[in-house]
């Protein structure tokens, strides 16, 4: 008895050996930056417009946000809150899941399906994984599958934002007869990109036209007109600043903030593209250093990258609006027809009209969100530039940092004063709106979680 005892013993022994321990899971708030930071990498190459880019933020983020807010009483669902997003499906109580693990399979999935080159962000998931299946396969995939099921939710919403249907629409027609409107610009004279944006369903503001703004000054090359001293005022800061140099601190102004995915090289016959990121993805990049610094945990780390892209999408739906409404002609195009025909910006111009500044706009709704969650006085080392050969700079709060993106446009010789003051205004109003019709938290201040 006592040894067939022994021999069962032996035999459970060895069977609970042969079982994997499975450890908890835990998902750090560096491997959503660094999922993010991979997106944007891909944008790079596979160069995406600023406002199609500030799409590609937004989607994922809500689907992440939405899945944290379900697990964690200091969030409050977007259901209702923002434009015919409904309540995502409720997750198998009985099932292990891990919902910071389950918000970012949803936000790498959604990712996928909005850019191109789907493969390297296939290869980068597919890395966590691995890593997810071999410390704990149970909660990795009950994980996965809900939030495979909540990217499709959020996928079907974003189908249905008019995005595909603008895809079809006709280009933008040149007025070449009318000297007050847009014209391609040098060096790739492109048509002007995505005309049709006010179209794309807002995420928080009621329409493209609801923070339309002020008119730009009526167009005149009269000497006295204020259009005028506008206008020569572009070409005479451009002529000061390049006295100046490539040092001095105007210049690295403009390009630190020229965020520009249309720049052109010509060597030659050939014309190529440079790699840059687009404004929206300069100020995601300012979110991951906030939430870094103020060491915020995976939960307000998706609630800051949330809102900062709400801002954002929004402010390019209605800046576009205006853009295309007022149709204004570029300061390089006037300047070269009636100032000096040889004269070139610091910057090159996007291929879009002038009225207002879309790096301005957004620039000031951003700002506001962020100051929203992390406070006015929150100094910050922007390295957003470094790896595209810029250096670090320094603000001490994310207006001040909003305030020289939108004089950079000045600096840069592609916008006139109105089109930046203006559209600084309009962001922020835009923001401010956001952020009193937006109830994200039960808590009044975030900061020091």
């Amino acid at each position: 008895m006592n040894k067939i005892f022994s021999l069962m013993l032996i035999i459970a022994l060895f069977s609970c050996s042969d079982k994997k321990t499975e450890e908890p899971l835990v998902i750090s708030p560096e491997e959503l930056h660094t999922a993010v930071d991979k997106v944007v990498e891909i944008m790079i190459h596979d160069i995406f417009s600023p406002p199609v880019a500030s799409r590609v933020f937004a989607y994922p983020n809500v689907a992440a946000y939405e899945i944290i807010a379900l697990n964690n009483e200091k969030y409050i669902s977007l259901e209702g809150q923002v434009n015919e997003l409904t309540a995502i499906p409720k997750p198998d109580a009985n099932k292990p899941i891990n919902y910071q693990l389950a918000a970012l399979v949803a936000h790498m999935e959604l990712s996928k399906r909005l850019i191109f080159s789907e493969q390297d962000l296939e290869v980068f998931r597919d890395s966590l994984y691995s890593v997810w299946s071999a410390k704990n396969e149970t909660t990795f995939l009950a994980s996965k599958d809900y939030g495979l099921e909540v990217a499709e939710h959020i996928g079907k919403w974003m189908s249905e934002d008019n995005y595909n249907q603008t895809r079809t629409m006709p280009k933008f027609t040149v007025d070449t007869d009318d000297e007050t409107r847009w014209q391609p610009t040098p060096p790739a004279y492109m048509d002007g990109i995505e005309p049709h944006w006010d179209k794309i369903r807002p995420f928080v503001i009621d329409s493209a036209q609801q923070f339309k703004p002020i008119p730009p000054p009526a167009f005149s090359l009269e000497e006295g007109s204020d259009f005028y001293k506008e206008l020569k005022e572009v070409y005479d800061k451009g002529n000061e600043i390049t006295k100046k140099g490539d040092e001095s601190e105007e210049i690295k102004i403009a390009q630190f903030w020229d965020c520009n995915p249309y720049v052109s090289v010509t060597r030659g016959h050939l014309m190529f593209a440079t790699k840059k990121i687009s404004p929206g993805a300069h100020w995601i990049g300012i979110t991951k250093i906030a939430s870094k610094k103020s060491k915020s945990d995976f939960d307000k780390t998706v609630y800051a990258y949330t809102k900062t892209s709400l801002a954002i999408a929004d402010a390019f739906i209605s800046c576009w609006a205006e853009k295309y409404r007022s149709n204004l002609i570029r300061p390089e195009t006037l300047i070269n027809q009636h100032l000096d025909e040889n004269w070139k910006p610091v910057l090159q111009t996007p291929p879009f009209p002038e009225y207002t500044s879309g790096h301005s706009v957004v620039s000031g709704a951003a700002a506001s969100a962020l100051t929203d969650i992390f406070g006015d006085d929150f100094a910050f080392d922007d390295d957003s530039e470094v790896p595209y050969g810029l250096p670090i700079r320094s603000f001490s709060s994310f207006n001040q940092a909003a305030n020289e993106a939108a004089i950079s446009r000045m600096y840069g010789g592609i916008h006139y004063r109105s089109a930046i003051e203006v559209g600084i205004k309009q962001g922020r109003d835009l923001s401010q709106f956001l952020l009193t019709n937006l109830k994200m938290t039960t808590e009044k201040d975030l900061a020091s979680n």
